[in-house]
This record gives C-alpha cells, structure tokens and sequence, in this order.
C-alpha cells in the first residue's frame, strides 16, 4: 500500500472500532475487565458505597485479581504439562505467585493492606489498556496525557507494591499471635515472598530488601549505638539473608 493510499485511508477510529478491537483481543479484553474489576471492588472494600458489604467488595477484589492472574498465566503458559519442569516454571511467572498470593488471602483472615498490591497493579496495567481503547475512540490527546503519566508514576508504583509485599511478611506473623490468623499463612506467605524475591522479571522486590539493609546496617553502625541494638540489627540482617532464596541465572 502507497502512501497516498494510506492517508486516504487512515485507520477507523470510533465507538465501532473499540469494540472490534475488544472483540480480536479477547484475552486482553477480559483482563482489561477483571481488573477494572479489582479496582472498583477495593475502592468498594474502603469506601462502602450504595450500602455495599466491605467484607464481599475485599473478597470480591481478592477474586478478580486470581481471575487476572489465571488469564494472564494462560497467555504465558498456554500448554498444560504435568511434568516436573513445567511445574518449576508454573513458579517461575509472576502471574502464578499472585495467583497463589489472592488465594492465600482469599481463605484468610482479612487484612486489608494486602488489597493494596493488587490494585496497584489492577490500576497500572488497565491504564495501559484504556490508552488503546482512546485511541481506537478518537481521544488521542487524553490517550497520550494517560500513557505519560502511567510511564512517570510507574517505577514508584512498582516499589510501592514491592514494600507492602515486605511489610506483609510480619503483618501475618502479628496477626498470627493476636489470635486472629491461621498457622498457614506465614508460612505460606513466606513462599510467596521468596517467590517475589527470586522474580526474573520483577526486581523490586529484591532491590527492597537491599535498601532496607543498608539503612538497617547504618543504623547499627551509628556512633554511640547501643551493643545490644546493633547485634539485634545484624542477627536479622543475617537471618533474612540467610532465607533469601537463590536468583536463578538468565537462560
């Protein structure tokens, strides 16, 4: 095709062409639901609206997330295998871990903080799919002004999810001894953080717990800081270092 063919030709824009869009992107398209899903649920869960029950709305939110995590394990892994190697790379994906992650919290004692990942990353990734849908309705200028302010608050998004995914870790032990959380949880928990710390397409996770060391370790290493502190200090440097799993190397 010329170019003069092109220009008399440009691409169909409009309410029609969004939903033919829609309609050839299937998968796409219901992710761009499920988590839209997970946003209005949440927002529902904090803000009871039209005489909504927190308690549904939180595990409603928990469930459209494992449903987003389900569809987008499906687009990376289409192909069911039961073999050992499969299985090792099931828990190799991202989409997997937060898979598990909403179940854990769906069968658990509510927390609400733990809401918070998966909106963030319900909020994040539907931008990016709105941004097309604009752009197939003719809005272009408000489809641009949305990609660049997703691409400037993304990285602080990111480490905003990785850090609730840390402090989640003793949130569950507290809610444990409070009488209030089942025996499961930590532990299961805890796989999931070490999950999240050997991700091979997310590291924020691990860049977290590095900042945190450093700040632990100048803390410890203040002038004038208390012997017993500073041991404190190390033994759990050295004990969650201990814990970290291995990074699996870059095929």
């Amino acid at each position: 095709m010329s170019e003069g063919e092109t220009n008399r030709n440009p691409p169909r824009q409009g309410f029609q062409a969004a939903i033919n869009h829609m309609l050839v992107s299937k998968i796409d398209s219901l992710l761009w639901l499920t988590r839209l899903g997970t946003v209005v649920f949440t927002v529902f869960s904090m803000i009871p609206l039209f005489g909504t029950n927190p308690y549904t709305n939180y595990q409603r939110a928990l469930m459209s997330s494992a449903a987003t995590s389900a569809l987008r394990l499906h687009q990376r892994m289409p192909r069911i295998q039961f073999t050992r190697e499969f299985g090792a790379m099931l828990l190799m994906e991202d989409s997997c871990h937060y898979l598990l992650y909403s179940i854990l919290f769906i069968i658990s004692y509510p927390i609400t903080l733990s809401l918070l990942p998966v909106f963030l990353f319900a909020l994040l990734h539907s931008v990016n799919y709105s941004v097309i849908l604009l752009n197939k309705l003719g809005f272009v200028d408000p489809a641009r002004s949305l990609a660049a302010m997703a691409e400037r608050y993304q990285r602080n998004i990111l480490k905003l999810v990785a850090f609730t995914e840390v402090c989640l870790m003793p949130i569950t032990v507290i809610w444990l001894f409070s009488g209030k959380g089942s025996l499961l949880t930590p532990f299961a928990y805890y796989r999931f953080l070490t999950f999240r710390y050997a991700s091979r397409r997310n590291p924020y996770t691990r860049n977290v717990f590095h900042e945190m060391r450093i700040v632990l370790e100048a803390f410890a290493n203040t002038p004038g800081r208390n012997t017993a502190l500073q041991n404190m200090c190390y033994k759990i440097i050295n004990y969650t270092s201990y814990l970290a799993p291995p990074i699996p190397t870059q095929q």
